[in-house]
């Protein structure tokens, strides 16, 4: 009996490693705000190596944490295999801001972290630690994570287990021992891979079989299935060229703000919508703005949004990897009125649950599955589909979470840019906040700043059509929370 381990990546997650070329940088990122807590160190900053200990508490939860890529010959497809030279010091990473510490230079270091790759020879993971913000009595985390490791619900799963609900420091105890399983040789890993590849016309054949037995009624869910593919290409396979799209560089530019929670919820309940509806006439409102200061004749624009769905089933949370759809929207940027938008916005949303559209996507990435490796790069561009930039809202936990007792204030999530896009937007709710984030390539957005003030604007617009009251929106959490407690 063979003594290696491996876990081959599904499609879905091989296709964010082969879609990662060139500028194109396929990690997820966040930045997040933590008062110092039990982690300040005495003599003033933060106590790194309670971090660590802190960190090496929970590894033993997360494999993938531990575990490196192996590339199967000739296939083009990966697999997970312990790291056998696994270092958590490269991962961990401390540094500090010069004085004063603004938070324009904390973005200025986000914007340089995410604009590296990740090694690929090591596990698809770093923690920026930084000390330095203005005051003292906060730091910040920078977290990055390859998209092939982690979608946007798996996220959120693992800062459950990386984060507690209590304010009390846990004990830290001695680290369970890490005994890392041998890898495969690569003629194992590809006489394996010939056996699955040959074996795909079986694999084909059971799982519709599967699907007609656990199918109550066959004809209904064949013709929804039709539908949503059919609805799917219908939108055309290209997205028209804006200011905001070109072909992406070597650098970033992050910007963030935050705004109360119930704020969107009290202009959702005033208009009948839901808060996702809200979050994309907002976005409607600020491109169709951004654009006709560009001198966008915004009449001849279709302009279109992917916006993930996670079609994770309960049993799967707290794995990580990729279970994630998309709804692809053309957003009505030729109405100049905020709540005629969010009408039409909500048509919209409401046709695409009837249609199934993300159902049509998942169709997509399930056929990769029986699709040889060297064209599942295809596959992230169907993942992405014909769109100019991606706006992803993520529900976080709703409660305080704390990492050894220090306290997390805020988190503002980064969306990796695709090629041809120039800006990605990005929402995690947060303890009563809502964190955007803005990722932009700044050779295609020089002036993210214009975009962030209208998207601003376009925030008040929308709360005067619903009548809603509008706390402060600034990119200090501090700011906002001080209107919560």
């Amino acid at each position: 009996m063979a003594q290696w381990h491996y876990d081959r990546l599904g499609s879905q997650d091989n296709s964010f490693l082969l879609w990662e070329r060139g500028n194109v940088r396929m990690h997820v990122a966040s930045v997040s705000i933590f008062d110092t807590g039990p982690l300040k160190a005495t003599s003033g900053g933060i106590n790194i190596d309670l971090v660590k200990r802190a960190t090496e508490s929970f590894l033993h939860r997360v494999p993938r944490y531990r575990q490196r890529l192996h590339s199967i010959p000739v296939f083009d497809h990966a697999v997970w295999v312990d790291d056998p030279h696994f270092d958590l010091d490269y991962h961990i990473r401390h540094t500090a801001l010069p004085k004063p510490g603004s938070l324009a230079q904390l973005k200025s270091l986000v914007a340089r972290v995410m604009a590296q790759p990740l090694d690929r020879k090591r596990p698809l993971w770093e923690t920026w630690i930084v000390e330095g913000l203005e005051g003292g009595e906060q730091f910040g985390m920078i977290t990055k994570i390859h998209h092939c490791m982690i979608d946007g619900s798996s996220g959120v799963d693992l800062a459950n287990i990386q984060f507690s609900t209590s304010a009390e420091p846990p004990e830290l105890t001695l680290p369970e021992p890490f005994r890392p399983r041998p890898a495969p040789r690569r003629l194992e890993l590809f006489l394996n891979e010939s056996r699955r590849q040959a074996g795909i016309p079986f694999e084909i054949a059971r799982d519709f079989r599967r699907f007609i037995e656990d199918t109550e009624d066959l004809k209904e869910d064949l013709s929804t299935r039709i539908n949503a593919l059919k609805h799917l290409f219908g939108m055309g396979m290209q997205a028209h060229e804006t200011p905001l799209n070109g072909r992406v560089g070597p650098h970033r530019q992050f910007e963030w703000i935050s705004c109360r929670l119930d704020d969107l919820k009290n202009m959702r309940k005033g208009l009948g919508c839901s808060i996702n509806d809200i979050v994309l006439t907002v976005v409607t409102s600020t491109v169709r703005e951004y654009l006709l200061a560009k001198g966008v004749d915004v009449e001849r624009i279709d302009f279109k949004v992917s916006t993930p769905v996670s079609v994770r089933k309960e049993k799967e949370r707290g794995e990580l990897g990729n279970n994630v759809s998309s709804w692809i929207i053309e957003l009505p940027i030729s109405e100049p009125d905020p709540k005629r938008q969010l009408e039409l916005i909500h048509e919209m949303t409401e046709e695409l649950k009837e249609t199934n559209q993300a159902i049509g996507i998942q169709m997509m990435m399930q056929i990769q599955e029986w699709t040889p490796s060297t064209l599942l790069s295809l596959g992230a561009q169907s993942m992405s589909g014909p769109i100019n930039t991606i706006v992803t809202n993520v529900p976080g936990p709703q409660v305080p979470l704390y990492f050894h007792g220090a306290r997390l204030r805020a988190i503002y999530p980064a969306v990796p840019l695709m090629e041809g896009m120039g800006l990605g937007i990005a929402l995690t709710s947060y303890a009563g906040t809502m964190g955007i984030g803005f990722n932009v390539d700044p050779d295609i957005v020089p002036d993210l700043e214009l975009f962030v003030w209208r998207f601003k604007q376009a925030l008040e617009n929308v709360a005067a059509a619903a009548n809603a009251p509008l706390g402060p929106v600034s990119d200090d959490v501090n700011v906002v929370q001080a209107t919560l407690d």
